[in-house]
């Protein structure tokens, strides 16, 4: 190694905020030397890599003890030994094809993967000697917890950007004695070290959508979801009024749904290009280098860039998908959020309600109390339909145009519904009043019947919130009922356009 890159490698500056974060580790580290498991919480792009080597740097320093580093994805090995080199941690990569240390006395630190290390351990095939101190990387994934256990007399430190356990069943709280939490994304937004996110949301029917073991939305009823055309529909819309001629990373529960998104953008005209866990390295080193130099570039892919992936070009994150993990919320949107000197903000466009259900990205999180109570957590989450219920149809500007000749579009299903209840009317007269108004809106549009039953069509939105809204108000809203209220609207609405014809 030469001289010039010494000094720029000893050039590394800490910030004020990971130097404080740091003393405050350092005086667990002193207070509690041995088995004691702390965790630290930084929002993604806080630089907690470059914290952590700095705190191996110092520990190896002071204690000439050696230190594990444990990550769960083969990239991320790869940059937190490049990072460690760059603090003058002399280090080695335990991969699968390291089957024997023989010469672990020339290293004071190792990186490994949660599984490769964990089979050598159980193998007895490895036996790390003098180990003082375990650091976890996005220790929020519960695969790390079955390691503890050969450690059990270290001092390991977990860091991860969402102190919440990927399994509710398993919280942190059982592995870990106390949460450090570091700034929050609008103190490093203000400072100049994050990108400020502009969010918009686009209302979405969760209805259809089920939950698996997890705790999540399940792959097959999010696939049956978005891959329908309104829903491509939709996220096209999305991408043109907010994302267009952007860097773009396309978020998606399921490989069907991101290879419709290819199709759908492909087919408009847009660079795009698909990625998922089924391509070769090769592919996916093409693929990305490919993103990396289009300025405009639309990538879609299944959940593969939440970690180890850092493109601070991304300009805009679209999340085609509804998730109940406030981690994968945070990772995703993290993709968009790094710096740079031509860009001070990023784009976030939200098609499936994830910002009602969690709030936006940058407010403010009281992670203790998620940390110490996550069950009160997950039971306060905002559900799907009280977050519908807040929805409110708007008419896209295209099917306005085709109702010009009409003044009045809006119909407001609460009020009239109360009016019901002053006047001691049948509920049902909401959908009738609705269904006329409706039924005159295409009458005035139209030269005769049929192109009035073509121009219904447009409407099946509105019936579809109208609808929804009626039945929240007389407490009945399972979803075969409202299938059944829609079409009976829609036979209703094309009777009462040929009445109109007929009367005039």
């Amino acid at each position: 190694m030469s001289q010039i890159q010494v000094e720029k490698k000893e050039q590394k500056v800490l910030y004020d905020y990971q130097k404080r974060d740091i003393d405050k580790i350092f005086s667990r580290v002193e207070e509690f030397p041995k088995n004691y498991n702390l965790l630290y919480q930084l929002p993604t792009g806080g630089g907690k890599t470059v914290i952590f080597s700095e705190i191996v740097r110092r520990y190896i320093e002071t204690t000439r003890k050696k230190v594990v580093v444990l990550t769960h994805r083969i990239e991320l090995c790869g940059q937190t030994s490049n990072m460690l080199t760059e603090f003058q941690v002399k280090n080695k990569i335990i991969n699968s094809s390291v089957k024997e240390l023989h010469d672990q006395g020339e290293y004071m630190c190792f990186v490994a993967m949660v599984e490769t290390l964990n089979n050598r351990l159980n193998d007895d095939q490895l036996e790390l000697h003098d180990i003082g101190m375990v650091i976890i990387d996005e220790a929020h994934y519960n695969s790390f917890r079955k390691l503890f256990r050969f450690f059990e007399k270290c001092f390991i430190l977990g860091v991860t950007a969402t102190p919440l356990s990927s399994n509710m069943k398993l919280p942190m709280k059982d592995n870990y004695n106390e949460l450090i939490v570091g700034d929050t994304i609008n103190s490093l937004i203000g400072n100049g070290f994050l990108a400020k996110p502009v969010t918009y949301t686009y209302d979405v029917g969760l209805g259809s959508l089920k939950i698996g073991m997890n705790g999540d939305y399940t792959v097959k009823s999010s696939e049956e979801l978005y891959t329908n055309m309104i829903m491509q529909d939709k996220l096209l819309r999305a991408y043109e009024e907010r994302s267009k001629g952007k860097k773009t990373l396309i978020f998606n529960n399921g490989i069907n749904t991101s290879i419709y998104v290819y199709e759908t953008f492909k087919k408009a005209g847009y660079p795009i290009r698909h990625l998922d866990n089924t391509n070769s390295r090769q592919e996916r080193e093409d693929i990305l280098s490919w993103f990396k130099s289009t300025n405009d570039a639309i990538l879609t892919s299944v959940s593969i860039l939440t970690t180890g992936f850092d493109e601070p070009t991304v300009d805009s994150i679209i999340l085609n998908r509804a998730t109940k993990s406030l981690t994968l919320y945070f990772q995703m949107i993290g993709r968009g959020s790094r710096i740079l000197p031509t860009k001070s903000k990023f784009t976030i466009v939200d098609m499936g309600n994830n910002t009602a259900r969690f709030g936006l990205w940058n407010a403010e999180v009281d992670w203790q109390s998620i940390f110490r109570s996550p069950d009160f957590y997950y039971d306060n989450l905002v559900g799907d339909e009280e977050i519908e219920r807040n929805f409110k149809y708007v008419m896209p500007e295209e099917i306005r145009k085709e109702f010009t000749n009409s003044t009045d579009i809006e119909f407001n299903i609460e009020e009239e519904y109360a009016k019901t209840k002053r006047y001691n009317l049948r509920s049902l007269t909401v959908l009738e009043k609705s269904i006329e108004q409706h039924a005159k809106m295409c009458a005035e549009n139209s030269e005769d019947v049929f192109d009035a039953r073509i121009l219904s069509r447009l409407l099946d939105m509105d019936i579809e919130f109208r609808v929804k809204r009626y039945s929240y108000c007389i407490s009945k809203s399972t979803k075969n009922y409202r299938d059944w209220l829609e079409e009976d609207y829609k036979r209703k609405l094309r009777s009462k356009i040929n009445q109109l014809f007929m009367d005039d």
